[in-house]
């Protein structure tokens, strides 16, 4: 028996590639599917199956790409109602493969249909459970996705999840690995561990949902201090269930170089987004005007989806090379709208005439000199509340990144105020920067490594923290 664990860390997601005897089986599959391909190929094994825990809504899985290349069935557990084709599994069925076996374990609650994948060895000994987004380490699943779609209520399914913890995985033996669908930072859960492996005896020692003591506690224990799910979760679980165009062809469509004039055109006739994925340092030294910058460089995809429109078109300006990746990427949270790139890069923008744009960055010193002598000075904090609560500038204003694009967060700014924006470090004000610009306001300050630097200059500024909150 062979196991292999693919981590993709932008997502902070798991898939798994589980072989025996030259057959193979593919656990939630990202939507780029090369990977478990060659991984197949190099190990001269046939991908038999395709398992997938659930309706994932924080990407787009790969399982219909992947089945159409291997001829391979797509397996979901009981419950499950899809739009293509798919083995609907039984509580406690079988799968054959190579001299191994896997057991389907019903286990609802982050969403009806969410199963967990029990491989036994050779011997018939239960080995290791792929979990999906039932048990983490460190946490579970968060059960508020499948509420409104379902018509029940995040505590009907935190009591879902707990019969199913207690039935179906905390009686398995402590040696048991567990492999969960998410490690830290993802957004379907909120106190993943930083490791991405465990074991059922080391979770039932240490995870708190684990250590509930009655049902009532338990789902107290989960239901409170959930963020708000990133807003593109909808979307993402609709095209898993309803089906998607293929990555190919997304990919013949996106990976079309666009001259100076072509590109300006289109940004000038159609209402496109012009999504720039360069780095954020390089981005603020110059960049096409009406450019929102996300860089490849942090957690790219997500902030893709918490920010960008799912129904307008795109073009791209990336680093020379990085087209492919960019739009890969993309399409892991279901953006198919993108029509190009600007061949050349912003240096062909330039060299082409054109006027480019910019944002000026200061180092957080800047900011302490200015701060006592200009009147006009915003500042704005972009981290989460939590963040923000901790440590702050007096009178710094909050408004969370992934709240930037709501209705009505930019009201209260005035075209001769000074705006200087920070983060923790610098990647999510740069992003802000661009989308505050976009919006017209062009007097605008990056803070340098944000509040990082801010709050190693304590005898510079007020720092005030938010009692109440933390609390």
């Amino acid at each position: 028996m062979f196991i292999q664990q693919l981590y993709t860390g932008c997502i902070s997601e798991a898939a798994y590639y589980i072989e025996s005897d030259g057959e193979a089986a593919i656990i939630d599959p990202l939507r780029d599917i090369e990977e478990y391909l060659l991984l197949a190929q190099k190990r001269n094994a046939k991908i038999k199956y395709i398992f997938e825990t659930h309706f994932h809504a924080d990407f787009v899985s790969g399982h219909l790409d992947l089945a159409a290349a291997t001829g391979a069935t797509i397996v979901y557990g009981p419950a499950t109602v899809a739009n293509f084709a798919v083995h609907v599994a039984k509580d406690g069925e079988l799968f054959p493969l190579g001299k191994i076996q896997v057991e389907v374990l019903h286990t609802p609650g982050h969403t009806l249909e969410s199963s967990c994948f029990l491989v036994k060895d050779e011997n018939g000994k239960n080995h290791a459970v792929f979990t999906g987004d039932t048990l983490f380490v460190g946490d579970v699943g968060r059960p508020d996705l499948a509420q409104k779609e379902n018509e029940i209520t995040m505590q009907d399914l935190a009591g879902m999840m707990y019969d199913s913890l207690q039935k179906k995985i905390i009686p398995l033996e402590d040696n048991v690995i567990l492999y969960p669908a998410h490690g830290a930072g993802s957004s379907c859960g909120k106190n993943l561990g930083s490791e991405t492996f465990s074991t059922i005896g080391e979770q039932k020692r240490s995870n708190y949902a684990l250590l509930s003591p009655s049902k009532e506690a338990f789902i107290k224990d989960v239901t409170e201090g959930l963020a708000t799910p990133p807003s593109y979760f909808p979307i993402n679980a609709k095209m898993n269930k309803d089906g998607y165009e293929s990555l190919d062809a997304l990919l013949e469509k996106g990976l079309r170089p666009l001259s100076v004039s072509a590109f300006k055109e289109k940004i000038e006739q159609e209402d496109v987004i012009i999504l720039d994925t360069r780095f954020s340092s390089v981005f603020t030294e110059g960049f096409v005007p009406g450019s929102i910058s996300i860089g490849l460089d942090g957690r790219f995809a997500e902030w893709a989806g918490s920010l960008l429109p799912f129904t307008k078109h795109m073009v791209l300006v990336t680093e020379p090379g990085k087209e492919k990746e960019t739009i890969v990427r993309l399409a892991r949270v279901g953006f198919d709208k993108i029509d190009g790139y600007l061949a050349g890069s912003f240096p062909a923008w330039v060299a082409a005439g054109e006027t480019p744009d910019m944002i000026i960055d200061i180092e957080a010193d800047e900011l302490a000199m200015d701060l006592p002598f200009d009147p006009k000075i915003l500042v704005v904090d972009v981290r989460k509340q939590p963040e923000y609560a901790d440590g702050h500038l007096k009178d710094a204003v909050n408004i969370p990144l992934d709240t930037l694009t709501d209705p009505g967060s930019m009201a209260n700014f005035d075209e001769t105020q000074n705006i200087y924006v920070h983060c923790a470090g610098g990647y999510r004000s740069v992003i802000a920067s661009s989308l505050i610009k976009r919006e017209g306001f062009h007097n605008i300050r990056n803070v340098i490594g944000g509040w990082s630097k801010i709050k190693e200059l304590p005898e510079k500024f007020t720092i005030e923290k938010e009692a109440e909150v933390l609390n």
